[in-house]
């Protein structure tokens, strides 16, 4: 494909979103180019419906499998419909998550098993990868109390009702995934003030792009 895939992932309340709407500008206006910025789950109106019934927080009951095959589906809608599209014109895009966040949810916080949701990925997305994955770090207690403090403008989900413990699995895993993939996967420290996570995240891309 002739596009460039950036995956943005992090605990929650690491501040993704919040970055990704002040990158968008900043990259557009350095390489002059459309991005097309998006988030998972959701993305498409498939997947957006898909994203109301995994996160609606009255669906407590719901099995962990299912929560994991509901996030497998998703994504797929989402490739075939937008990011594979965009990627195929040549275009950039930004996704607010992606795989990554399913292995670390669902395969550790969730205890389904790495192995096992990875497969169900591979399956999703036929094999495809992001070219560069920023990993925006928060220790788990800083991202829940950044989420308590934005309630007012933040969707309160299904995962937010979890506890410290389970945020905590989620950012070991991430941190254990990232030494795994040290070529594709880069640190950015989020605890950092939003103009400072911006202006890492910025550079990062630019020094990605110049070696393509």
């Amino acid at each position: 494909m002739k596009g460039t895939f950036i995956t943005i992932e992090g605990p929650d309340g690491a501040g993704k979103t919040s970055v990704i709407q002040a990158l968008l500008p900043k990259l557009e206006n350095a390489l002059k180019q459309r991005i097309v910025a998006t988030r998972e789950p959701g993305g498409s109106r498939i997947a957006e419906e898909i994203r109301e019934l995994i996160l609606n927080p009255e669906n407590t009951e719901m099995d962990v499998r299912t929560e994991a095959l509901l996030y497998a589906a998703g994504r797929r809608q989402h490739l075939v419909e937008k990011i594979i599209p965009a990627l195929e014109a040549g275009e950039i895009v930004i996704c607010d998550r992606f795989v990554d966040s399913s292995l670390a949810y669902q395969g550790v916080a969730r205890g389904i098993g790495v192995e096992q949701v990875a497969a169900i990925n591979q399956f999703a997305t036929d094999g495809l990868t992001p070219d560069m994955t920023l990993y925006l770090d928060v220790e788990a207690d800083v991202g829940l109390a950044r989420i308590n403090q934005n309630k007012v403008n933040r969707q309160f989900d299904r995962l937010d009702q979890e506890d410290l413990s389970f945020h905590q699995q989620v950012r070991s895993a991430y941190l254990d995934l990232l030494k795994q993939n040290p070529e594709r996967m880069l640190l950015i420290d989020a605890s950092q003030e939003l103009e400072q996570v911006v202006s890492d995240s910025y550079n990062k891309i630019l020094e990605k792009l110049a070696y393509e």
